[in-house]
């Protein structure tokens, strides 16, 4: 069963924000909610570089852990997601995820936000209906055989979506193509732990 997940080629980034109106396009999530946002690192600098981040669907993900109504789970094919019907909004996910993939879309009288929201991997959720599947969690993409929106409308290929062997092997050509011979992972002595998150060309 393929396990399905996210990564950003950051040399490939160009903080266009494309992924980010797909993913509201595709969804149409609430206004005030970002499901997917580029961050931009040493902006204005010479090493400046920018990464699409949304949930990143954890092996272990935080999030279920410390859910009191146990509203996340995992779909056979490793994507987290999570039953509003069971959200109180005591927002524990928010504080335990270390992407802030969980948001909410209401700051309300004593501190209520409603339940909440978050990246789906465009796979749905929970539901009787399509419609209200849409309704409460966006598309479902994955159901179409379809990848989702944000990775497809990406014009530059930065943000790969898919089964996790075939993310990285994409991910390992690049890098072998960019200079890194033993594509950045490996048991090669001499390549420093400090340099295997980094092309070649960063080296320099």
């Amino acid at each position: 069963m393929a396990q399905m997940k996210f990564m950003c080629d950051a040399e490939r980034c160009i903080e266009c924000n494309g992924c980010v109106t797909a993913c509201k396009n595709a969804n149409d999530v609430e206004w005030g909610i970002q499901r997917r946002r580029v961050v931009t690192l040493n902006d204005g600098e010479a090493d400046e570089m920018s990464i699409s981040v949304a949930c990143m669907h954890c092996d272990d993900a935080p999030c279920m852990a410390v859910c009191p109504t146990d509203c996340f789970y995992k779909t056979d094919d490793g994507i987290v997601l999570h039953d509003k019907d069971l959200c109180i909004g005591c927002g524990y996910c928010l504080y335990a995820c270390p992407f802030g993939a969980p948001q909410f879309p209401q700051q309300n009288a004593f501190g209520e936000r409603g339940k909440m929201d978050k990246c789906t991997f465009c796979a749905g959720g929970p539901a009787e209906t399509k419609e209200e599947e849409y309704q409460k969690y966006g598309s479902n993409r994955i159901a179409e055989g379809k990848l989702p929106l944000c990775a497809e409308m990406c014009s530059t290929k930065a943000l790969l979506a898919g089964d996790a062997q075939d993310v990285a092997d994409i991910f390992r050509q690049r890098v072998v193509h960019r200079g890194h011979q033993d594509g950045a992972w490996s048991n090669n002595p001499q390549a420093s732990s400090d340099n295997l998150a980094y092309d070649a060309a960063r080296k320099g």
